[in-house]
């Protein structure tokens, strides 16, 4: 069964184009200011790159599975990214624009407890929302964990415009 855990939406902090700005190599801002939560602004341990990267390249089946079917953001409008440093922590799945990670817990994940709720604490802490899906739901009822993706996203979206920066 699709589990969900999430953080109860605070209100976003103002957007702010300080030093955390993400810029191009020509000095100009290439964030989305439309955004509607502040991405730019998340801690990142850049000692922990190299290990995401590798985390991309290694991929576990529900992982790939997932992968594939939210990778094209024409499919609901925002983009994925894989992987993703947030802290001292790599999340599975990350859609910056909303804030939202998607951790896909396998069995694992069991024997993990403490570790996973000090990781959501420090996520809800950024105002980040996490949701865990099961492995084994994206293995035998992928149509199921895409339905609950997409709903995730919509109520995510109008969550955060109830907040306007």
């Amino acid at each position: 069964m699709l589990k969900k855990q999430s953080s109860t939406p605070a209100q976003v902090p103002p957007l702010k184009r300080g030093i955390n700005s993400k810029k191009s190599k020509g000095g100009e801002s290439f964030w989305n200011p439309k955004s509607l939560y502040p991405y730019w602004e998340i801690p990142k341990n850049k000692l922990l790159t190299d290990r995401a990267r590798d985390l991309r390249k290694a991929g576990n089946l529900s992982e790939v599975l997932f992968w594939k079917i939210f990778k094209d953001k024409n499919k609901f409008g925002f983009d994925m990214d894989r992987q993703v440093v947030i802290g001292n922590y790599i999340v599975d799945f990350f859609i910056p624009e909303l804030g939202l990670v998607f951790e896909i817990d396998g069995s694992s994940h069991d024997d993990k407890l403490e570790y996973d709720a000090e990781r959501d604490a420090f996520m809800k802490d950024l105002n980040l929302q996490v949701i865990r899906i099961l492995d084994i739901d994206v293995k035998k009822n992928l149509g199921a964990v895409y339905n609950f993706v997409l709903e995730t996203i919509s109520k995510r979206k109008s969550e955060l415009e109830l907040f306007p920066s």
